[in-house]
């Protein structure tokens, strides 16, 4: 069988953990081999370095999400150095974000170049989040030094008339199985320009969901009854992405294997 490899997702997330064993039983048969779990702030770093010590499928991720930046303390880029020198990890998930309500932008650029910088000090990939940010994000990209392995734009949302710039200083694009619903045809479409060799694949699991349709293992929240996506879903974010493409899947598949490595291969015995 293929073996999977998920770019971007959050498996520490307190909704999977009433579940995480049966959620583990699901990825091995889906024959999830690596998924890069993303964490968000100080608070749940703890729970990803935790995970990356229990399985094997796990490349841990550490940064300060744009969301929680009020959360942080005084010291908070000396505790995610410490993380980091923990283990083989990523840096992530950072970035910009013009979509929430109240945001600082300053407050979001400042952290976001500290934490590009320590990534770029240490040649670590980046899992970079971006909301009607892309323009600032691309010159800051720009100005900035970048880690040589490259960086991942997680869910990448972008105008297709960016990828070329964004390819050039060393961006790969995430496709969510999100993007399968019918409103997202501007994402749908982006996609279709993406090169092929900076293509990866994700599910942003417990969140974006594919259509309902779509989903193979289907999952309540058990706080609110609510469906959230399962990570084991992963192998549906394939076959979207092979149709969308126009491209068997053992040849996608293949395909996504080689970015994965070559992005994250340093981390891991890939």
């Amino acid at each position: 069988m293929r073996q999977l490899f998920d770019a971007h997702n959050h498996l520490q997330d307190e909704r999977l953990s009433p579940v995480r064993d049966q959620v583990l039983r699901a990825l091995r048969n889906e024959q999830v081999r690596y998924m890069v779990v993303n964490g968000s702030s100080e608070q749940d770093w703890p729970a990803v370095l935790e995970l990356a010590r229990q399985y094997p499928e796990v490349i841990p991720s550490f940064g300060y999400h744009p969301w929680y930046l009020k959360q942080r303390s005084a010291d908070w880029e000396q505790t995610l150095s410490g993380f980091l020198d923990q283990t083989p990890s990523g840096v992530g998930e950072i970035g910009l974000d013009r979509w929430i309500k109240d945001y600082d932008l300053e407050d979001q650029e400042m952290v976001f170049v500290a934490q590009l910088r320590l990534a770029a000090e240490r040649n670590l990939p980046v899992s970079i989040h971006c909301l009607q940010a892309w323009g600032r994000l691309l010159e800051l990209l720009e100005q900035h030094p970048r880690p040589r392995c490259g960086f991942v734009l997680h869910s990448f949302g972008g105008p297709k008339e960016m990828i070329p710039a964004l390819s050039e200083l060393g961006a790969y694009f995430s496709l969510p199985g999100y993007y399968a619903h019918e409103k997202k045809v501007r994402q749908r479409d982006a996609f279709k320009s993406v090169p092929p060799d900076r293509l990866l694949l994700e599910t942003d699991a417990p969140d974006q969901s594919l259509p309902a349709e779509r989903v193979k293992y289907p999952l309540l929240d058990a706080q609110t009854g609510k469906p959230i996506n399962h990570p084991a879903n992963l192998a549906a974010v394939y076959n979207f992405a092979a149709e969308l493409l126009g491209e068997p899947i053992d040849s996608l598949a293949g395909r996504v294997e080689e970015n994965f490595k070559r992005l994250f291969g340093s981390l891991k015995t890939l």
